[in-house]
């Protein structure tokens, strides 16, 4: 029976009786799927928000609504007084099983899911890594001993064998981390504040520069505790290019990416893995 307040989300109050809301039930398991494939809170809500689905009241789902749907046991029939469980009266939304492997996955720290996911992210650099003679450089890898490991290769080296190209192939984890690197130096740069800040007025009028420095700057402490694909998303915003040649590599960045960046850090958009 139910004793008042707010249903959960997928159920409507008849005759003081929780109902399935058929509707809102079919959306509550798709939440509940999609969570099992990508484990983050964070690109979930933004998956959730791209489909339209908001609250009964109309109010945008973030990621502590999403967290509280993922732990309501309502949803496997359940009512809940006290902090005990019981068995309810109502029809359960999603199976037992379901439950057990999503809340297997919500006990995992948010840096044991982010490597979790790691192996399914697209490659950080994929489709903006090029060489010296202007060939795209592709992602690869190779497992030896039981370990993995990552390289860009060149479409050159690909098409012609090696020693086509000057620079034929590149482990992956060390020209990530480099471009990272400049990513990050660039935050703190007066000059690219400034014209983050110029770029992001257009669409806030009222944000500062200080505004825009202190967006930019969040980015780099937070950094880690993003999930892979988060951060290969920011990547692709921000980075338009990067030419790797003998001497050194060469990061091409989108202005426009980076008051797009700034945007979302000031509205709370970019959270970490959790």
């Amino acid at each position: 029976m139910w004793m008042g307040g707010v249903p959960p989300y997928g159920y409507r109050v008849e005759n003081r009786k929780l109902v399935i809301d058929d509707e809102h039930a079919e959306h509550v398991r798709w939440i509940f799927a999609r969570f099992l494939e990508i484990g983050s809170g964070t690109e979930l809500a933004r998956e959730v928000a791209k489909r339209g689905i908001r609250t009964p009241r109309g109010n945008r789902i973030d990621k502590k609504y999403l967290y509280r749907m993922l732990s309501n046991r309502a949803y496997i029939g359940e009512a809940v007084h006290k902090g005990e469980s019981y068995p309810g009266e109502h029809e359960a939304i999603i199976d037992r099983a379901t439950w057990d492997r999503v809340h297997a996955i919500l006990q995992e720290s948010p840096r044991k899911r982010a490597a979790r996911t790691r192996a399914d992210t697209p490659a950080l650099l994929k489709g903006l890594l090029f060489g010296p003679d202007g060939a795209a450089f592709s992602p690869t890898h190779t497992r030896k001993d039981g370990r993995l490991y990552r390289y860009y290769v060149s479409q050159t080296v690909l098409k012609h064998g090696a020693g086509s190209c000057p620079v034929g192939r590149v482990p992956a984890g060390e020209i990530e981390a480099a471009v990272i690197d400049q990513l990050r130096a660039v935050f703190r740069q007066p000059e690219i504040v400034a014209g983050t800040w110029k770029a992001a007025r257009a669409d806030v009028a009222d944000i500062t520069e200080a505004d825009a420095r202190a967006a930019l700057q969040q980015l780099d402490p937070l950094w880690d505790e993003l999930f892979p694909a988060e951060q290969a998303r920011i990547v692709t915003l921000l980075v338009e290019r990067v030419d790797v040649g003998s001497d050194g590599l060469n990061v091409r960045l989108r202005v426009d990416g980076l008051s797009g960046l700034a945007r979302e850090m000031l509205a709370g958009g970019i959270e970490a893995a959790a």
